[in-house]
């Protein structure tokens, strides 16, 4: 520690650490807010003769008047000794252990207070592979990400205690990262984007030296596993926030480095984003109201523009449209998956979304039927909505599937019939085909 003290002080990037103690009158942090389960996790800890510490969003939301469903517990008792106090618990974890505390679906994530990792095992980037050093309280707090992140509820006399000045940055509503950035950013890159995340959930303006290197380091999301990356994209994206989170990814120079396809296609033709937008913020309004979402219909969005643009590559190569889309859509998830992993069972939906498209603009009885009838029509049909916002052209064709939808079954039928009918009349006049003659053959002679 000692050493570890000495080498922040010579680098001039060492967080300075002064502990403030709030006693329980003084903040509103109420066991009230605390999920029972969280609660349970912290009493009997507490009780075996461990500290014990509510840390991180949940302190942090419900000083900010929240009403968090997570909480994350940070003690001194060691991930086997967790285990030994709960028969209910798990050990996860390589790079981080933790301990998982399970309730039924409910999980209360234990993790040991950890220490200051100069000696933990790095790449070449500087990017930290395992931090399972474990240390104090005060060390636990100068390894957390942000200083909002880093406050402690303490269930021995219910207090709250803050190392960095996260209580002053709440009040500010300012995001500032704990150390040295630069340093912080290349241990573990993924803070970049938990800094957008945060700043786009919590409506907070990040901090200048929090701001300034992440444009540089982006590049550094390269060398986090896709696996990961495809994580940290679903707690941006679908997490109730994602129309904010797209904007401060795109501000900060990430989300070129998570969709760099897609980020080219945008910036050739920013009609697209409307798109983008309309999505996102239908996401968020679902998961608002406490709808399901499916992850692989926003990859099918953002993934559009890219797969548009290599499809049209291949028609103009004489290529026939069927095989064309099925070759360019493996083109664009294969380059997509070298970024974030996305799941086979997802690609699949992702593909059969694209591969509807083209059917909308036939609309014989047959094929509306068929169409309509299909696992993935809404899915498909809702994409096709949300083109219209940028290919205008397509919005009467969007406005006759809805009024299809609409209808009632004689109405159905007119809509058709005026559709074929719109159809044929586009295409002029049709002329009947003459029918082929075949010659007679000549009677058999009798015998």
């Amino acid at each position: 520690m000692i050493f570890s003290r000495i080498r922040q002080f010579i680098n001039g990037n060492g967080p300075t650490l002064k502990k403030r103690v709030i006693p329980r009158d003084q903040h509103t942090v109420s066991r009230k807010e605390i999920s029972e389960n969280a609660l349970k996790v912290l009493y009997r800890l507490n009780k075996a003769g461990f500290e014990a510490y509510l840390v991180g969003g949940g302190v942090r939301d419900v000083l900010l008047g929240e009403h968090p469903k997570d909480f994350d517990v940070a003690t001194s008792a060691r991930p086997e000794e967790v285990a030994k106090v709960f028969r209910n618990c798990r050990l996860i974890g390589r790079r981080f252990r933790l301990a998982h505390v399970l309730f039924g679906s409910d999980v209360v994530e234990v993790a040991t207070f950890r220490g200051a990792n100069d000696d933990s095992p790095q790449t070449e980037h500087g990017m930290v592979l395992r931090d399972n050093v474990y240390g104090t309280l005060e060390q636990d707090a100068e390894r957390r990400d942000f200083t909002v992140n880093a406050l402690y509820y303490n269930i021995a006399d219910f207090s709250v205690v803050d190392f960095t000045g996260g209580l002053d940055d709440l009040k500010k509503r300012r995001l500032r990262l704990i150390g040295d950035p630069e340093k912080r950013f290349r241990e573990d890159p993924v803070r970049m984007l938990r800094a957008a995340r945060f700043a786009a959930k919590l409506d907070f303006d990040i901090e200048k030296k929090t701001r300034e290197p992440i444009p540089e380091l982006a590049g550094l999301l390269h060398n986090v596993s896709n696996a990961r990356l495809w994580d940290e994209s679903a707690k941006l994206f679908l997490s109730g926030y994602g129309e904010a989170c797209f904007h401060q990814l795109d501000q900060l120079g990430l989300f070129a480095a998570l969709f760099p396809a897609t980020s080219k296609a945008l910036k050739k033709a920013p009609q697209w984003q409307a798109m983008f937008d309309a999505a996102l913020r239908n996401t968020d309004q679902r998961i608002a109201e406490e709808k399901g979402v499916n992850p692989a219909f926003l990859f099918a969005v953002l993934l559009w523009p890219v797969l548009q643009h290599n499809l049209q590559k291949r028609l103009d190569r004489g290529q026939h449209p069927a095989p064309a889309m099925q070759a360019a859509a493996t083109d664009v998830l294969d380059e997509q998956n070298r970024y974030i992993a996305i799941a086979r069972r997802f690609a699949l939906v992702i593909r059969e979304m694209w591969s509807l498209q083209h059917r909308f603009e036939s609309r014989t009885p047959a094929r509306v039927d068929k169409l309509s009838s299909h696992p993935r029509f809404r899915a498909a049909f809702d994409l096709l909505c949300l083109r219209a916002e940028s290919e205008t052209e397509l919005k009467p064709l969007a406005d006759w599937w809805q009024q299809y939808q609409d209808a009632d079954e004689s109405a159905r039928i007119e809509l058709i019939k005026g559709a074929t009918q719109g159809t044929k009349n586009s295409n002029g006049p049709r002329t009947r085909r003459p029918r082929k003659r075949t010659a007679r053959r000549a009677p058999k002679p009798s015998t």
